[in-house]
């Protein structure tokens, strides 16, 4: 079991919220909260739970002020906020609260792709095992398996086998990241189901918030029926795809910004999620999980295909073609994809497209 936290409207404006461990989620007006309140900032609050100590911090962002049990925070100034206390988000209207509760993790709900023999508490690969099972870990922050320090020779230099440098893992190392990544990429499918976050279903679709968004509105649009990936694409797939569009369509319509913010739907070429999904996303690119080089330019170069591309191309060849290379697009310098000016890094990047946002 592992620790969840919801953010709950008192006045049951929408489905709760979830908050991850130590992720910044900004909360205002929106078509998520329903708020539509003119002196609610798109950005009135900034909420980052903390699953260890049982609370969430509150840092208000908007000018108009924002309430933790009728006491004003003023701007950027950060409270805690615990269960059981009140969150107005604007002038003491739009309550809310949190809750923590237990929650079976992924890896308890999903079935094991193959049996494999545990790992022997003697195996090099134990420390990994008890990483891997540690709770609320986020398989998106964590980037590196091997915690081994390596040695060095008496020059200072790291030591390698001159036949082959890369690093080497024993096959219990090999089978526990294996079934971690399988995990991961099937956490789709676990979010499509959960009613908490589900935007909009049908009988056809589902639509979910992007956990990790990397915009202002970032909206995942999947399909009920099981397709891992566009290479299973077929002919016969072309209705959906169309729906899927459509739906997407529909959610820019019916986003309150949609008149000063720009939209792009289409698909990552090589997704690292299994299960087909359709990502809605606004062209700001205004959201702290926007982090490095790899989330820029999966949205920003070709590695983003256009919703109506792929369509095309199913329907006049009945497949989608996804071209050699593609991951190296990801490796591409940073250019900002208004005025296609370079910059060196993401903070850089970041300070530059304010220039842009409306």
């Amino acid at each position: 079991m592992m620790r969840v936290c919801w953010l709950v409207s008192k006045d049951g404006r929408h489905q709760p919220i979830r908050l991850a461990h130590s992720v910044c989620v900004l909360i205002g007006r929106s078509p998520e909260t329903q708020i539509t309140d003119r002196k609610c900032s798109r950005h009135q609050v900034q909420l980052k739970a903390d699953y260890n100590k049982g609370y969430v911090l509150v840092k208000q962002l908007g000018i108009n002020p924002s309430y933790v049990n009728s006491e004003g925070l003023g701007r950027d100034q950060e409270v805690k906020l615990m269960p059981g206390q009140i969150l107005h988000v604007v002038n003491r209207h739009y309550p809310y609260t949190i809750q923590f509760e237990g929650e079976t993790s992924e890896k308890e709900r999903l079935p094991p792709k193959r049996p494999h023999k545990e790992i022997s508490p003697d195996s090099s690969a134990n420390t990994l095992n008890k990483y891997l099972k540690a709770k609320d870990s986020n398989p998106r922050e964590q980037h590196t398996f091997n915690t081994k320090p390596k040695e060095k020779n008496q020059g200072g230099h790291t030591a390698e086998d001159s036949s082959n440098s890369m690093t080497r893992i024993n096959s219990a190392e090999a089978c526990v990241r294996n079934d971690f990544q399988g995990m991961w990429s099937q956490g789709l499918k676990v979010s499509m189901q959960d009613p908490k976050m589900q935007v909009h279903k049908d009988d056809t679709v589902v639509v979910i918030r992007d956990k990790y968004p990397k915009a202002r509105f970032h909206w995942l649009v999947l399909p009920w029926e099981s397709i891992a990936n566009l290479r299973a694409v077929k002919r016969d797939h072309l209705t959906l795809l169309q729906h899927m569009h459509q739906v997407g369509q529909k959610l820019v319509r019916e986003c309150l910004d949609s008149d000063t913010l720009k939209f792009r739907l289409g698909y990552h070429a090589i997704p690292s999620m299994s299960h087909v999904h359709l990502h809605v996303i606004s062209q700001d690119f205004d959201s702290p999980c926007l982090k490095n080089k790899k989330h820029w330019n999966s949205f920003n170069t070709d590695y983003f295909l256009e919703s109506e591309d792929v369509m095309k191309m199913v329907e006049q060849d009945g497949k989608v073609t996804v071209k050699d290379g593609m991951a190296e697009l990801l490796k591409l310098p940073l250019v900002c994809h208004v005025c296609q000016q370079q910059q060196s890094t993401i903070p850089q990047l970041k300070d530059h497209l304010k220039k842009h946002l409306p």
